[in-house]
Parts: C-alpha cells; structure tokens; sequence
C-alpha cells in the first residue's frame, strides 16, 4: 500500500469521509437522479461534467477525464502527497494515525513550509499583542472603537505589529527563520543599505488565510499617519491577491448552507458585515474582481450579491464584477446599499437588522442596477439622449431569456416615457433576431438545476469494447459475476486496459475484499487506470443483470478474440504459401481473411 500505511487504517480514515461532504467544501453538488454534479475543479467550464456518486464513493468527470476517491480528489485539488490526504482526512474525521511506519514527505517545498510556519507564529503572537498587553492598546482601542466584540476580534485572529523596527525579525530570528525567508515572506521590508525593517509596525493586522484556515498573508492598517493607509504583504508562490478571498476558509460552510455568498471590498466591511450575522461575507484583497476569483465563488454557488461601497467608484467596480460574474454563469444581486455609503458605516449607523433587511435582503437585480447605472452617461432632459437610453436598455433587456422578466421591465421603461408596449416588444425581438437568439426558451431554467448534458465527441467504440467496459462495471460491484467471467475468460479481454484491470480486480477479490470501487482504486498505483476505472464505474448499470446477459457479454468479447486468432493463423498461412510460390492458394487464402473481417465487422 501507499506510503506502508497499514491497510485498515486508510480504510478507516477514508470510510469516515464521505465523498460528497469532501467535495461539497470544494463544489456546489446538486443531485441529480443517483448523482451529484457540479463544476469541475480541475478545468474551466460553465456547465456542469464533474460527477460524484456516494454509493460508490468515486467522482469522475465527464469533460477533463480525472476520477478517483476521497483521497485521489484531495491529492489532485491540493498537491497534497498521499500521506498528507490521509493526515487532512483523518484530522478532519477525528482517526488517529499511528506515529510509525508513514513517509510524511511534504508535496510543498521546504521554503513555503517555513513561511507558513513563520506566518503561524506571527498571526499568534500580533494577536496576543492585541488582547492581552499594553503594546497591543492603541490597536485593540481601534478595533473597539469601530464596534468590534473580543468575540470578532479572536474570531478573525485580529492582531497588532508594534511600532519597533525589528520586533518582529527579532521575534522570529530567535525561533530559528532566516532573514532571507521572512522578506521573501513580506514580513519584513529590505533597506537600500540591506538592513531589514518589520513591515507592518504600528498598523492592525487583518491575516489573510488560504481555504484551509492558513495565514498566508497580512492585511495591515495604520491607526495613525503613515502611508499608504492600507499595506499587503508583498506577492509570493503561497499569496497571490488575485487568486484568493478574504475570509473564504470561514464563509465557506455559510455560503454552501445558503447557496449565496455576499462580495465585499474590504476586511472591514466582512468584519462588520460578519458581527451583523450575515456570514456568508468574502471580499476581495484591495483589486478588482479577478477572473479567477469569480470562478472559485462560482464552483461553490450560484448567486452573488455585491455589496460595494455606494460612491462612484464603488459603482464602477460594482458594474466591472458584475459584467464579470454574470459572463462565467452566476446570477447576480446588486445590495441596496443607500449613496456614498460603505457597508461598514451603514451597519455603525443603522445597525445589523437594518442592514440584513434593507440592503442584503432587499437588493435589486443586475437589470434594475443596470437600468440606474446606465443613466449616468445620457441627459435625460434631452428628448435624443432619452431615445438612445432607451435603445441602450433594450439591448440589454434584449438577452434576458426569460419572457416574463422582459417583460416587466418593458413596462417599467413604457410607464416611465411613454413609450408603448407594443413597440418596445417590437424592438426586442428585432434585437433578438440580430443576436441570432432564437425562440423563448420559456424560463430556461435560469435559477434552478440543470440536469448536466454531456457532449458526446469521442467515436463510437466497437461491440467488444463496449462489451468489456459494461462487464467490467458489473465486476467492479459483484464477486460472483468476477469469479464467473474469471472462469470463462480470464485475462483474455481484448483491450489492454481491460486485461490489466480485470488481471488486478481478479487479485482484489481473492485477498478477501469485498466489492468496493473506492478501496480498488487505491490499490492501483497507474493514474490513467484509476480515471478509467472511475469512467467504467460511472457507467449504468441493471441491480438485477441475468446470467444470460452476462454469457453475452462474454460471447462478444470470445468472439472477437477467436476471430482475431483466427484471421491471425490465416495471415500466417499466407506468408507461408507466398514463400512457397503458390500464388492460388495465398489468394484463396486472402479470400477467407476478408470474409472473416467482414463477419467481424458485422459483429461490431
């Protein structure tokens, strides 16, 4: 086994970890039939492919080709090496692994592994600085000041960087970190003369974890003159601004129980926002919204609400996200947040229920914030700028696929200028027609579950291989089809991969284990043979198959192998026949070989 783990133990740890719960912290899964689907995590796509059975403990995707187990999945989403899987899963699931035995090699390099480490310590030590001392006052006098509970504080591990130049690298020093380590680790700032400064003194600390709950990163803010106002740590392999979100490893499990997730600007606004009990609060890292952040938000759901500050840039950034959002699949609300507000003064001001019931609750669509944002570029005194705002709107309204909210909005533009319904439909279609968008599609099912359509691209395989790849799925979920098709064939199957897969399900069988998909996938070391045997496990099939069905399969699959050996044995006879300058008889010969290929061909 991997690693010399002993084999009860990854069984125990991998048994205690439902595949669909494991997954679910990564996918949005919606069951569909038997199944769960939802987006693969392995490669970009906007419907999904990526399918996980919990009866048989495997996932598989139908588009990039990757399948696996529990552990598999882990391994592949966070280049973890196999021990460190088992370590995560079985910490997750309370198993206690024993001390002996394992290699636990780490898939990170030893430099990351000390920034992590480095970054572990100094999150705690600026967080007891905070709370518990004088140096840390003026820091937790600030959060205090801005409505922050000790609850919110410990929660989010708030800390503070005292104003001394080498607290920190003196700190860490004595804990054995390099110098080298904690700049390249933005924890301290080089000097022209190459002495070293700490690059966060005198400013809170907001720590930016990964989605495992890791501090990878410090958000700093300076609670007096300094500049710039807010400082990041600088970009590293572990800490990248576009490819994370602040607070994600905490919203995670409120976002999946919601199915919504609420966009921020800043660490403040999710802190607040937080304290307000709306939990489901991620922000992005002082950028705009990256093409890769609006992808991870939607792996995990659906809607999005934004919630940016209400001033004009906030507009501007709220437009870009949304535009963003709504191009990779996500459907998105705007918060009615009230002008030249932020969220975190409108929680100060009006409190949490305020803000739960006027402005998360009540936040419009992106046509109605659109409809708004739009006006800003048109004088609408004027009779020609109103015309073209119009024209503008219709476009938009144009490629909404739903009749009914056409529609409404259509009626808010007839009220509003006069204009009426029956030309305002006109001009739709004729936008309509011009974007090649065909008929209604009558609510295509915009905000519920789409069964998952996969395309079918590769060719039609032959009878026999189909008839392998269907035994063989029933092999994988019973013993006494495998002990028959063992006796009756063996290892003749036709494909390679077959031969092997059923040569190692054979060797499964007979060390006593029962039939199980995800425990016969970690007994094979080959990745391709794993995908294909999460592929031909995926596959349907009938709970009660007879054995005369089963005997077909097993004729097919015979009958292929008999006709190759046969027209094998002809060709052979041939070459002979030629060296022997018979001319009539090779020909004869070749004659029988093309009937038989011709039979096969009808076989397949």
């Amino acid at each position: 086994m991997p690693n010399q783990i002993p084999e009860e133990v990854i069984e125990e740890v991998r048994k205690s970890n439902d595949i669909v719960d494991v997954i679910g912290e990564y996918v949005q899964l919606k069951k569909q039939g038997r199944n769960f689907f939802g987006l693969c995590p392995f490669h970009g796509e906007n419907t999904p492919s990526f399918s996980v059975t919990q009866e048989k403990q495997i996932f598989h995707c139908f588009g990039c080709g990757k399948g696996g187990n529990v552990l598999t999945f882990l391994i592949e989403m966070e280049d973890y090496s196999f021990y460190e899987a088992l370590k995560f899963l079985a910490s997750r699931s309370g198993v206690n692994l024993p001390e002996t035995g394992m290699n636990k090699e780490s898939s990170m390099s030893e430099e990351n592994q000390n920034i992590l480490s480095a970054y572990e310590w100094i999150t705690k030590l600026y967080h007891h600085l905070l709370r518990y001392t004088k140096d840390g006052k003026e820091g937790y006098q600030y959060f205090k000041d801005r409505g922050i509970t000790d609850e919110t504080i410990d929660v989010f591990q708030l800390g503070f960087a005292p104003n001394v130049k080498d607290f920190t690298a003196e700190f860490l020093q004595k804990k054995g970190f390099h110098q080298q380590i904690l700049v390249k680790a933005g924890l301290l700032s080089l000097n022209e003369d190459n002495s070293v400064t700490d690059r966060f003194r005198s400013r809170v600390i907001f720590p930016i974890r990964n989605h495992l709950g890791k501090s990878i990163g410090f958000g700093g803010r300076t609670i007096g003159d300094q500049e710039p106002k807010y400082l990041n740590s600088s970009e590293s392999e572990l800490f990248q601004k576009g490819r994370i979100l602040y607070n994600f490893d905490l919203a995670k499990k409120h976002i999946r129980k919601q199915s919504e997730v609420v966009l921020f600007e800043g660490y403040m606004d999710v802190i607040s926002a937080y304290q307000a009990e709306v939990k489901n609060a991620v922000a992005t890292l002082g950028t705009s919204l990256t093409e890769s952040q609006a992808k991870l938000l939607r792996r995990y759901v659906d809607t999005v609400t934004i919630c940016y500050d209400a001033d004009n840039a906030g507009t501007e950034a709220t437009y870009k996200a949304a535009v963003l959002l709504q191009k990779i699949g996500c459907h998105v609300k705007i918060a009615n947040l009230r002008e030249n507000m932020d969220p975190d003064s409108f929680i100060h001001e009006f409190g949490a229920t305020a803000f739960k019931d006027e402005v998360i609750k009540a936040s419009n669509t992106f046509t109605s914030f659109y409809m708004q944002y739009l006006k800003k570029d048109f004088n609408l005194s004027l009779e020609s700028d109103r015309i073209q705002y119009i024209e503008s709107v219709l476009k938009q309204l144009a490629m909404i696929e739903s009749s009914v909210e056409r529609e409404y909005y259509l009626k808010e533009i007839s009220n509003e200028y006069n204009v009426t319904m029956e030309s305002l439909t006109q001009e739709i279609q004729s936008h309509r027609q011009k974007m090649g968008i065909g008929k209604d599609k009558r609510e295509k099912n915009r905000y519920t579950n789409r069964a998952p359509q996969f395309q079918q691209t590769k060719k039609l395989l032959p009878a026999f291989h189909n008839a392998e790849r269907q035994l063989i799925a029933y092999m994988l979920q019973d013993t006494s089809i495998t002990d028959k098709v063992q006796e009756e064939i063996g290892a003749s199957f036709n494909v390679d991969e077959h031969k092997i897969i059923a040569t190692h399900l054979y060797a499964f069988y007979e060390e006593g284990h029962q039939a199980d998909v995800s425990m016969f996938i970690e007994t094979l070391t080959d990745d391709n043979l794993r995908r294909l045997v999460t592929e031909v496990a995926m596959i349907p099939v009938l709970e009660n198959i007879s054995d005369k069905e089963i005997s077909d399969y097993i004729r097919i699959i015979r009958a292929e192998n008999s006709s190759k050996d046969s027209i094998q044995a002809l060709k052979e006879e041939q070459k002979l026949a030629e060296q022997q300058n018979d001319p009539i008889k090779a020909a004869r010969i070749a004659m029988e070989i093309i009937e038989l290929q011709k039979q096969l061909k009808k076989l397949n």
